[in-house]
This record gives C-alpha cells, sequence and structure tokens, in this order.
C-alpha cells in the first residue's frame, strides 16, 4: 500500500474546485484565492483542480491553468507550512493521450501527486484510448480512475474496462461518478475481483447519493476468502459548497460504520443532500445549469461575483430561485455561518 493509496483511503472530503470569473469572463484571482482559502479552512483533506466544476474549457487556454494550478498549490502550501501530510492536490486532465501528459506532467511540476482523467475533449473516445492514456498518464503521476455521468461527458464502460485500468500499478482509486447503481456496482465487482483489490481506494462520485455510498459495503468471495471495499471519502462538484459540512459528514459517516450503528439521522442526511443538489446541479434541465449552479450559490454566499462561465453554461429557469430556497431549508448543510463568518478574510 502505497502513502497516497493510504490517505485516500482513509476517508477523505476532497471538494472539486470552481472557477470564478468576473462579468468581463476574465478570471477573478481574488476570488478563485478566496475559494480555495475557503476550502481548506473548511478541513478539505484536499483540492481537485482542473475538473468539471473548474470548467473543462480552462484547459483550452494552457497559461491559464497554469495559473489556476499555480495558485490552488500555493494556498495549499501556505495552509499547511511544513505539515506532514499538506492537503492532497488532484489535477484533473483531459484530452488525448499527448495533452494528458503535457498536463500531468505541469501538474508534476507544481506539486501535485495524482491525475483524475475526464474523455472531454478526446478525439477519439474508446475503451481502449482511455486505457492506452491511463497507461501514459501513470508514468508521470499516480492516476485515479473515473466513471463520469453521460449527461457531462462521460461515457458507458463495460466490466472488461475496469478489470484493465485496475491491472495498471499506477491507478491508485477510483471515483464512481456514473449517478448509477448498475454502473457503479460494475466498478465495485470489478475491483473485488481483482487481485489488485486492496490496493485501489473507492471515492464516491455520486452527487446524488453521498451517504449511500458513505455507508454500503460491497462483498465478494474469491477463492473461498469474503472481500469488502467501500467509499470511504469522495471527490465531488457538490462539496464545492458545504466543504465544511462534507468533511464533517465524512467523518461521521465512517465512525457510525465502524460502530456498526449507521443511524436513521444519517440515512435523512442523504436524502437533504439529493434535495440540495437536485437545485444546485440543475436535475430540471438535465444538469445544464451544474456548474452556474455550484457557482451561484456561492455567488449568493458572497465569494463570488459571477455565475459567468468560459463556456455556453448558464443558470437555468427558476435555477437562482431553487437554490435560494436549499440554502434557507438546509443553512448547516451549506455552511453558511461557517462562510459568513470567514467570507471577508478569505478575501483580503
Amino acid at each position: 500500500m502505497t502513502e497516497l493509496h493510504a490517505r485516500l483511503d482513509a476517508g477523505v472530503a476532497i471538494p472539486a474546485h470552481p472557477l470564478a470569473l468576473d462579468d468581463h469572463g476574465g478570471v477573478d484571482l481574488r476570488a478563485q484565492r478566496a475559494l480555495t482559502r475557503y476550502q481548506l479552512a473548511a478541513g478539505a483533506h484536499g483540492l481537485a483542480v482542473g475538473v468539471h466544476s473548474t470548467q473543462f474549457e480552462l484547459h483550452d487556454d494552457p497559461a491559464l491553468l497554469r495559473t489556476v494550478w499555480e495558485q490552488a498549490a500555493a494556498i495549499a502550501a501556505e495552509a499547511a507550512p511544513g505539515a506532514v501530510a499538506s492537503p492532497l492536490l488532484i489535477a484533473g486532465l483531459v484530452g488525448d493521450t499527448a495533452q494528458a501528459v503535457r498536463e500531468a506532467e505541469l501538474a508534476r511540476e507544481l506539486g501535485f501527486q495524482a491525475a483524475l482523467m475526464s474523455p472531454w475533449g478526446m478525439v477519439e473516445r474508446s475503451e481502449q484510448s482511455l486505457l492506452e492514456r491511463a497507461e501514459a498518464v501513470g508514468e508521470v503521476l499516480p492516476t485515479i480512475g473515473f466513471y463520469l455521468q453521460d449527461s457531462v461527458g462521460g461515457m458507458p464502460l463495460s466490466r472488461a474496462f475496469w478489470r484493465s485500468l485496475f491491472s495498471l500499478e499506477s491507478v491508485v482509486a477510483v471515483k464512481t461518478a456514473p449517478f448509477d447503481r448498475y454502473r457503479t456496482n460494475d466498478v465495485m465487482q470489478e475491483l473485488l475481483g481483482h487481485e489488485r483489490w486492496d490496493q485501489v481506494a473507492v471515492l464516491t462520485g455520486n452527487d446524488d447519493a453521498i451517504v449511500a455510498d458513505l455507508v454500503t459495503p460491497f462483498r465478494r468471495e474469491v477463492d473461498g476468502h469474503l472481500r469488502e471495499v467501500r467509499a470511504r471519502g469522495g471527490l465531488l462538484g457538490q462539496w464545492a459548497v458545504g466543504t465544511r459540512a462534507a468533511v464533517e459528514l465524512v467523518a461521521r459517516a465512517n465512525a457510525e460504520v465502524a460502530a456498526d450503528a449507521v443511524t436513521p439521522e444519517l440515512l435523512a442526511l442523504g436524502s437533504d443532500l439529493v434535495e440540495i443538489n437536485a437545485a444546485v446541479f440543475d436535475v430540471l434541465h438535465n444538469f445544464s445549469g451544474c456548474v452556474p449552479g455550484v457557482n451561484e450559490v456561492l455567488r449568493q454566499q458572497g465569494l463570488l461575483s459571477s455565475t459567468r462561465c468560459l463556456g455556453p453554461d448558464v443558470l437555468s429557469p427558476g435555477q437562482e430561485q431553487l437554490i435560494r430556497e436549499v440554502r434557507a431549508r438546509f443553512p448547516a448543510l451549506l455552511d453558511e455561518e461557517f462562510v459568513a463568518a470567514g467570507r471577508e478574510g478569505w478575501l483580503s
């Protein structure tokens, strides 16, 4: 077991990092810095930067990508000067193999410890090309397998794909985010049957099933021995908001599972998070307002000045009001008091 795998398997809350733009479409570095400070002050065990919530279009501008990654790494270093375990830095990579490898090399140079790869920007999207890309990137950085939901750029992946991916020794974790229980089960069953079953950490990315993923053990008997795996933590776009509550949720879920005493109150939090996620991720419009929805929560809380995106994504009709309603109904789960108290300091 590598140190990185051990940390990822210990129970991490890693938020996907948003991208802060001003009303003119330029990156607002002051707000970007404040977002990083907020997530780290909330106790996040790491940051995922360059992922869907950071807007995949960011990768079209390598200089801007460097700037955003560089600032996140610098603030993470400031947050834990000399610490034995500084926040984990996960680089979201896109594009075909050549681009993904270039980005991995940049990420490694800037201090990132692992790569999470999306199929966004790939000319050839096939299981074979995904495997070849993962193997090439794995020569540069440890990798995290990623099952991304179709509505934001993912694709169906066979059990054979996961079997082959887990055979790559550079794979230290897998993020299950298909928003589909059958596909999530595909990943877990293939991991359980693989010889590296205890060398790959499981991270939930299913924003619609966070608590269920954190408390559900997957089991399979192999050669007369019962194996069990479970998501002890996650890497989620939902956790870009309510980050402190997410850290507390992961700790609570793991404690209740360890005590064999999962409570109805914890399960009820799962349904509350689904209600929040439906508004923030814009389920009514098939997730079209997902990225601006995350930004809208942060704008209403005073951390961002705009919900503008690099691409064409905008809030859907009625989404702003839905977000106001879930903020009023679930203030603790969205860190309302924590953000209000720390906002001015993070923006300074």
